[in-house]
């Protein structure tokens, strides 16, 4: 027939299945629009394979088939509109929090690939880095790395920041600790951001480093500490615990020492 498609035509144009869209028939989601009085057979015309592609589209956002029906019996574009809008912005999230779990996979396997390839020791090392200045944003309550709080790191920031200026903020993918005063709080880089109010500036300069373990960070931090003291006569304001994801489940440490000249 002309312009008309079976149930399974339909279900492989739209890529998904015929018992699916019997489903949908069953909860008048979508029906078929013409039945042949001989054969019995029901069929969709190019109407409803717009509806249900829209559908197929829909669920994809994580919209329930009960939201998909009242959005397509809706007669008010207005509601319409702000309905999809909202749906696109889950999309949006969706898709954010989907790139950073992927970002945080593909550094574990480059990891692997490297220690497989290569072999792998974590041995204390000193150097001077030189690091351009670099605005961060302290957590108001994390202090530590959990595994928790590191695989969705940037939700907790946006959470944070006033629903209206989430648009205006981005972070690099990195996390670290900051500790001044005896405080420490997890923070986040900025890459982008509309004003330094509640933010932090960390200075461009020299920084003495060295890589460490959770297991030995407190004693490489406290041999660190000596050599910016007796090397360069500096006690740091304050120090960084940069995050180094090295695989699942896994992180070591970059320590980050700025040097200033201070009368300890």
């Amino acid at each position: 027939m002309n312009n008309y498609f079976t149930i399974k035509q339909a279900a492989e144009i739209v890529e998904t299945t015929s018992e699916t869209l019997q489903h949908y028939d069953r909860i008048g989601l979508v029906k078929p629009c013409h039945k042949d009085e001989l054969s019995g057979y029901r069929y969709y015309s190019e109407q409803e394979l717009v509806k249900l592609q829209t559908i197929e589209l829909l669920k994809a956002m994580d919209l329930t088939l009960m939201d998909i029906k009242d959005i397509l019996q809706q007669n008010d574009l207005s509601k319409v509109i702000e309905f999809l809008k909202q749906a696109e912005k889950r999309a949006d999230d969706k898709i954010a929090r989907l790139q950073y779990a992927k970002s945080k996979i593909k550094r574990a396997y480059l990891h692997y690939e490297n220690k497989f390839h290569n072999g792998y020791s974590q041995s204390e090392n000193y150097f001077v880095r030189n690091i351009e200045a670099r605005v961060i944003m302290l957590s108001n309550k994390m202090e530590s790395p959990t595994l928790k709080n590191l695989w969705d790191y940037h939700r907790h920031f946006y959470q944070q920041i006033e629903t209206s200026l989430h648009s205006q903020f981005l972070f690099e993918d990195m996390a670290g600790m900051f500790t001044t005063e005896g405080i420490t709080r997890l923070f986040a880089v900025c890459l982008k951001y509309p004003s330094l109010e509640g933010l932090t500036v960390l200075p461009e300069g020299d920084y003495l480093c060295a890589n460490c373990t959770e297991e030995n960070k407190n004693a490489v931090l406290q041999n660190l500490l000596e050599r910016a003291k007796t090397e360069y006569d500096v006690c740091p304001d304050f120090v960084l615990h940069n995050i180094i994801v090295t695989g699942i489940l896994q992180w070591d440490y970059q320590i980050q020492l700025f040097i200033k000249k201070r009368t300890c």
